[in-house]
């Protein structure tokens, strides 16, 4: 639509509104409050970024010697099983190997009772438990008690206990006696030492004047 001005004058020139400065300062210092904001921002959250990956960095590397001192752990483990199997094997070769030579001293010590009685022999010897089952043959009784009384000198046995003796026809016309007894080991076997005064030396003949 065109507009004729019919009064034929010319018509006013808008005139421009000066800006307060106020404002001016204002919106400039609000820009520089944000720009200040962002600026920290920006500070704040790399900073924790960093904080966050040196934290998972961290947590891998305690995992990875989690992982490690459990493997460690399983190994230490592994070992004290074998230890404690190699102990038990270790015991019980000791344990055996004592009751060897703790067998071979109780035979020894009563073969040697043995042969210090006469007209006596042995025809079975077991060992149960802490005890001798003790079967033999003797010429008499007194050989029987003085083989008695030669295991007690002996210090192996504690309690000696006979089962039964009797008259047998084993040789004819030969008296003879079969006898069973028991003989309890003693805890701390070992044999008996008897121990003598010193006897005084003689004194020197004086020697006389020529």
């Amino acid at each position: 639509m065109i507009r004729i001005n019919l009064l034929g004058q010319a018509r006013p020139k808008a005139t421009k509104q000066a800006v307060p400065l106020e404002s001016t300062l204002q919106v400039l210092l609000g820009l520089a409050a944000v720009a200040v904001a962002c600026v920290v921002l920006a500070v704040v959250y790399f900073s924790q970024k960093r904080q966050l990956d040196e934290t998972n960095t961290r947590i891998h590397q305690l995992q990875a010697e989690k992982a490690s001192l459990q493997q460690i752990k399983q190994d230490v483990d592994r070992f004290e099983s074998q230890k404690s199997i190699l102990q038990q094997r270790i015991d019980v070769i000791e344990t055996l190997q004592k009751n060897r030579s703790g067998g071979q001293d109780l035979l020894r010590t009563v073969a040697n009772t043995v042969v210090r009685v006469d007209s006596l022999w042995l025809t079975s010897l077991t060992r149960t438990a802490g005890a001798l089952e003790i079967d033999g043959e003797a010429g008499s009784i007194n050989s029987v008690a003085n083989f008695i009384t030669e295991l007690k000198r002996s210090g192996y046995f504690d309690k000696i206990e006979i089962k039964d003796a009797k008259e047998n026809d084993l040789v004819p016309g030969v008296e003879t006696y079969s006898f069973s007894m028991t003989a309890e080991v003693a805890s701390a076997a070992g044999p008996k030492t008897e121990t003598t005064g010193a006897k005084n030396p003689p004194a020197p003949a004086a020697k006389g004047r020529s």
